[in-house]
């Protein structure tokens, strides 16, 4: 190998590495792949080719979608168009001097990722509070899962009080933990072989829209990036769902201490020679789409603490253990 093949860096300015070179461009393709195609991003990775603006991110007013290279803009009008939700918005007063040989750094082709260095007087208006939502594999041996608690109750004593926490656990099924509900642990169960849509997992947990469990759910476009820091300053939150499965670190660090300490280990039947039944794909999904609904527009974090490869439902891999394969967990964080 030549010390330029050795030198490259896989995972790029933007952190991501994907589990095989070439996107199918096919279901046929797709289909054909016997590795499940996959991306492993790191939003925070440091690299030395990253600039910093110093100044807040400029953001789409419908779906709050940040500026970026893939943007299409109209120089002349002062006008850009989200590539995700197609919304033309209207550049700043401080844009107008921008050109087609005058462009900020986020529409540079080759800054892909940017960081945004906030003023100290400005950044209570435009950073939200951070999120974290810890995904937790049970279907680990019992001193496996025994340092995965005490790696996740760890992460949680180093997180800021203002932090917002939620809890999801998962083995052939997912259980999502209502943290809202100290004295009574309540726990909404999907099963991991089944097929669903975010809509109707979201359905499920009362964050759809109308009125779940007596308390009136929002989530609706308007309620965008700057929305939800107004109402976190003013001590609500646009979406009650929040309450519900996100509490601050200083409330909820102590209600997933307890429950985490309640957790064993996955007792779902495993065949002979068979992995474990783990529904990865679904855990990540419901954990994701939990962030979507409460936090509309805002940035969120899932820290997953996974035993082995997903066996279940979505991008599961063959059950079977070959015959010569040594059954190796490892603790992804």
């Amino acid at each position: 190998m030549s010390t330029e093949m050795a030198n490259t860096d896989p995972e790029g300015i933007d952190g991501v590495r994907m589990t095989w070179n070439a996107w199918p461009r096919t279901k046929v393709d797709a289909s054909k792949c016997v590795i499940p195609i996959a991306a492993s991003i790191s939003p925070i990775r440091p690299h030395p080719h990253i600039p910093n603006n110093p100044y807040a991110p400029l953001r789409c007013k419908t779906c709050s979608a940040v500026l970026n290279p893939f943007c299409r803009v109209d120089f002349s009008a002062l006008i850009w168009i989200c590539p995700f939700c197609f919304q033309r918005n209207h550049f700043p007063h401080h844009y107008s001097g921008i050109s087609e040989t005058n462009v900020p750094a986020e529409l540079y082709p080759q800054y892909t990722t940017i960081e945004y260095v906030i003023p100290t007087s400005d950044i209570h208006h435009a950073l939200p509070q951070p999120v974290y939502v810890f995904v937790l594999d049970t279907c680990m041996i019992e001193e496996e899962l025994r340092f995965a608690k005490l790696a996740l109750q760890q992460a949680l004593e180093f997180l800021p009080e203002n932090a917002l926490v939620g809890f999801v656990s998962f083995g052939t099924q997912v259980q999502v933990h209502e943290l809202g509900y100290s004295d009574v642990s309540k726990v909404y169960v999907f099963q991991g072989s089944k097929e669903m849509t975010k809509d109707h997992v979201l359905n499920q947990l009362g964050l759809l829209g109308g009125v779940a469990s007596g308390r009136r759910v929002g989530g609706g476009t308007g309620q965008g990036f700057q929305k939800g820091v107004a109402h976190g300053h003013g001590g609500g939150f646009p979406n009650s769902g929040i309450t519900r499965f996100l509490l601050p670190a200083s409330e909820g660090a102590y209600i997933i201490h307890s429950r985490v300490e309640d957790l064993g280990t996955d007792k779902w039947p495993v065949a002979p020679g068979h992995r474990s039944l783990r529904c990865t794909g679904l855990a990540l999904s419901v954990a994701s789409g939990l962030l979507g609904a409460c936090l509309p527009g805002t940035g969120g974090r899932v820290v997953a603490l996974v035993g082995g490869p997903c066996t279940e439902g979505h991008g599961s891999q063959n059950r079977r253990m070959p015959q010569f394969a040594v059954a190796v967990t490892h603790i992804i964080t």
